[in-house]
């Protein structure tokens, strides 16, 4: 497997070099900053699909409209840009593929050069194909869905008439599809209403003036002396400069920990990776299977150091990632040069960039006056993980083992200033948490001694906040009441779908410096009208609206009956997210039968057998529990969650360690649904991915999976109504364990008729020596699933299967169809055989379905065939029904050994 998976990154990394190819052709870098690409499938890329659109003023202004895809930014230059409104067909000159490192590069390229002028992220976030990408690339016809700070819904790229993929730069057309976020050509263009930066909301003439990220295709690249929030502002940044130390022959700390990467897989430089998150908690966990660090007041960064491009004489390679993926290497370059001195070929940290008062204490405030205000203060970057050191991926081992190697390397390079190694605790969690809070600290994050490092959210790590504290969009201030420059107070909001919901004022917090940078740029945004879709009668009086795109740190006591915040203050504005991702964050408190040793052990990734009997209380996020997600039976976002905590001790061993794919239905069944199986940015908690090759590619892809009762209520949190598995498991991907047969039945077709179709195929497989299980399907089918030993490969089941119905339809050609025209389908029951292959799911026993009234696919007894109708379950009647979970049907089918028959 292992093999097989190194084939596929060094397939994946050929293809990438050769899509960049002429990119690079055009580029001297041992002379150029920009980047040249990693030359592999950076881990992320691929399954989050991102995108950008860059606003350059070069010969003349212009929109570059680039799409993550294979490991690459597919480019399309739009001279006026795009539009939503579906009657303008945009020129887009098809130009070379770009690295993705350069979508998060805003700056200023010199005159004289290739592409000279400034370049702003106009905007970024994700895309989602309809349909088969590289058909729509190859044919000229790509549709798909934006999902932006800006740009959203679906929109296409139409070839022009010409020589297609053989042209040296064809031309498309980027036109808007007509949905709900289309406009009327009288309506003012998204580049005239929102024209300037998605990420540090400048204008493209104020980033050529701070020139603060300079790429120069000529000579010697150069770090612009304006960066804000450094120890020397002056210097130039790591990633950049060329530096007079030797290049490392080889690592002088490398022996030390070359014992802990004997079980570590070499790799290709991985390029960004989807961080690990930490789940909220109402309280720290305690055991031997934890270890607690102090929570950071900071942001996110993930540091990576590579080899020198330019050999001997060059410093090594450092850039500086946001969270998200953003490059900030120009903003912090003293930790770029820190980090080039660390004593390593390659590799990437994980940690938290924070600024220290002078008693030790993070201070956001501080943080961000130096970024926005050019505030000189002293930036420390604490690292707690290590994901890749010298080609070996150490994402695999405990985590134990990656903080002993880190701290080594960290703590050798002597720049304790700037690079820090995050200490952890062993001890009660409860106790650190209680003297944490006591010393003034935002709380702890607690993590497993033994766990791997896995993107997204997970309850293998745990957020325990001393205060509550979150984002909220800033609306609208007022004016204080001494007079003067300043503010008095800022109202804030969240979003709540499309709708951006008052949460009260914040009048403290501020300091002199925060009051005048403040008024300065909310005046910038002011607007006649509010932006609240539900503000509280006399709540406006003296305020001054303002357009709702910054974003406020706060800290609060609670929240009140009203839904209003209590004692409010300012901690800061954020720069590295965008208002329409603020949404309102409560912890949840699901009582589970659970016991205290196995529900540690399953939330932080453990067996698959469903939680046990005892007593333990899971924290889950979920935001807006309120939300109705079923009109018909008024079932909430919160019942759906305490519906799949109740049904995963039955639900989770036929889910648990397969792939999955998901429907998502973020504003309920009735609305608009999508199918889901590859891994986006943000994993919610619970849920974590699989690395499966692409057969016809051979690129990995990240597919959904879980396998705890965290996981499961993850799901209400994402909207998801249906969940549908592989039928094999993830340890043995290509040996199938069940065997599934669905019967379809025509309108036409009496409930009398699908039961005895049924329990024929019931009679034909016992002659075959095969136990069956049955199922309804929340709809007007059935499922009979046979478990077998997973030894035989998919075609072997397929055919199996195949053969199988191909009999019953000999049988009774009248009645039975095992085609999938639909046209020959009247008044026949259609036996589907064909969810037995690579990569094909069937709903999972006791999931909901996007349908109206929410009604759930239950494991039956065959006995329940006889009834008069067909039996019907909902989510909503789970109390009437819940005590079928003590006689499941499906209780023997993990325990089930049967063998295909020769």
């Amino acid at each position: 497997m292992m093999a097989r998976r190194q084939a596929s990154a060094a397939v994946a990394s050929r293809a990438v070099d050769e899509q960049l190819k002429r990119y690079r052709e055009m580029r001297d870098f041992d002379v150029t900053a920009e980047p040249r690409g990693v030359g592999s499938m950076a881990k992320g890329s691929e399954r989050s699909l991102p995108f950008v659109v860059q606003k350059h003023a070069a010969t003349r202004l212009h929109y570059d409209f680039r799409l993550g895809w294979r490991g690459v930014l597919k480019s399309w230059a739009v001279a006026k840009g795009p539009s939503f409104y579906p009657g303008d067909k945009r020129l887009a000159v098809q130009v070379e593929d770009h690295p993705i490192e350069y979508g998060g590069f805003e700056g200023t390229i010199p005159k004289g050069q290739y592409g000279g002028g400034t370049v702003m992220v106009w905007d970024f976030g994700e895309w989602k194909p309809l349909g088969d990408v590289d058909e729509g690339l190859k044919n000229g016809h790509l549709k798909f869905e934006l999902s932006g700070t800006k740009l959203k819904g679906r929109w296409a790229l139409v070839r022009m008439h010409g020589h297609g993929e053989r042209e040296e730069k064809p031309n498309w057309l980027l036109i808007k599809d007509k949905d709900k976020f289309a406009q009327t050509a009288s309506e003012k263009p998204i580049t005239e209403k929102a024209a300037n930066s998605a990420i540090t909301k400048r204008s493209i003439e104020q980033i050529a003036e701070h020139d603060d990220h300079v790429w120069n295709s000529s000579g010697a690249a150069r770090n612009g002396s304006k960066s804000n929030g450094t120890n020397a502002a002056k210097k130039k940044s790591a990633a950049v400069s060329k530096g007079d130390e030797k290049p490392k022959k080889a690592s002088r700390t490398a022996a030390m920990y070359e014992g802990l990467l004997r079980d570590a897989p070499r790799e290709a430089f991985p390029g960004f990776i989807a961080p690990q998150l930490a789940q909220q908690a109402a309280k720290a966990p305690n055991g031997d299977d934890w270890v607690h660090e102090l929570k950071l007041d900071g942001y996110r960064l993930q540091i990576h150091v590579r080899p020198p491009r330019g050999g001997n004489g060059s410093a090594p390679q450092v850039t500086l990632f946001t969270r998200n993926g953003l490059d900030w290497t120009n903003r912090m370059p003293d930790i770029a040069q820190a980090a080039a001195k660390l004593d390593v070929e390659s590799a990437i940290l994980d940690g938290e960039v924070v600024a220290l008062g002078e008693n030790g204490a993070t201070s956001f405030a501080d943080l961000q006056a130096a970024f926005q205000d050019g505030k000189q203060t002293l930036l420390t970057y604490y690292a707690f993980d290590l994901l890749h050191v010298n080609g070996r991926n150490v994402r695999g081992l405990t985590l134990l083992e990656r903080k002993e190697i880190l701290k080594r390397i960290v703590e050798g390079a002597g720049e304790e200033d700037i690079l820090r190694f995050s200490e952890h605790l062993d001890a009660s969690g409860e106790e650190i948490f209680g003297k944490a809070c006591r010393l003034g600290a935002e709380g702890i994050v607690s993590k497993t001694k033994h766990g791997k490092y896995q993107s997204g959210r997970s309850g293998a790590w745990l957020k325990v906040k001393c205060i509550q504290e979150q984002e909220f969009v800033v609306a609208g201030f007022t004016l204080p009441s001494h007079g003067g420059n300043g503010v008095g107070a800022l109202l804030l909001g969240y979003y709540e779908g499309k709708k951006l919901r008052y949460a009260g004022r914040s009048g403290t917090g501020f300091t002199q410096a925060t009051h005048r940078s403040l008024r300065t740029r909310l005046d910038k945004l002011a607007q006649k009208e509010s932006a609240f879709d539900d503000l509280p009668h006399g709540v406006g009086r003296g305020v001054h609206w303002v357009k709702p795109e910054l974003v406020a740190q706060i800290s609060f006591a609670t929240w009140t009956k009203d839904n209003l915040l209590r004692q409010a203050a300012f901690k800061g504005l954020r720069e590295d997210k965008s208002a329409k991702e603020v949404v309102r964050e409560s912890v949840v408190r699901y009582e589970s039968q659970r016991s205290e040793a196995t529900a540690v052990c399953q939330s932080a990734g453990g067996t698959a057998g469903g939680p046990k009997r005892g007593t333990k209380v899971l924290d889950i996020s979920i935001t807006h529990p309120e939300k109705v997600l079923d009109e018909e039976s008024g079932m909430t976002k919160q019942a759906l969650a305490e519906y799949y905590l109740a049904v995963s001790e039955v639900m989770l061993p036929h889910l648990a360690d397969r792939p999955l794919s998901i429907v998502r239905c973020p504003e309920g069944s009735g609305k608009p649904c999508f199918y889901q199986k590859h891994v986006g940015r943000g994993l919610p908690e619970g849920v974590s991915s699989i690395s499966i090759p692409n057969r016809k590619t051979g690129a990995n892809e990240e597919f959904l999976t879980l396998n705890t009762a965290d996981g499961l209520v993850a799901m209400a949190q994402m909207g998801v109504l249906e969940i549908h598995p592989w039928g094999s498991r993830n340890g043995a991907l290509d040996k199938p364990d069940r065997i599934i047969f669905d019967m379809d039945p025509d309108v036409a077709i009496k409930w009398e008729t699908l039961a005895a179709t049924a329990v024929e195929l019931r009679g034909r497989l016992k002659k075959l020596g095969l136990l069956s299980f049955l199922k309804s399907t929340g709809g007007k089918g059935l499922h009979v699933v046979v478990p077998i030993e997973p030894e035989h490969d998919w075609a072997t089941i397929k055919q199996f299967a195949h053969h199988v119905v191909l009999e019953m339809e000999a049988a009774k050609s009248d009645l039975y169809i095992t085609k999938m025209t639909k046209a020959a389908r009247a008044n026949r029951i259609y036996l589907d055989y064909l969810r037995n292959d690579w990569e094909s799911t069937a709903v999972a026993p006791w999931s909901p379905r996007a349908r109206s009234g929410a009604p759930v696919a239950m494991p039956l007894q065959w006995k329940e065939l006889s009834s008069a109708s067909a039996p019907a379950f909902h989510v909503t009647d789970f109390p009437q029904w819940k005590s079928r979970m003590r006689s499941d049907p499906w209780k023997a089918m993990t325990s089930t050994k049967q063998k295909l028959p020769g």
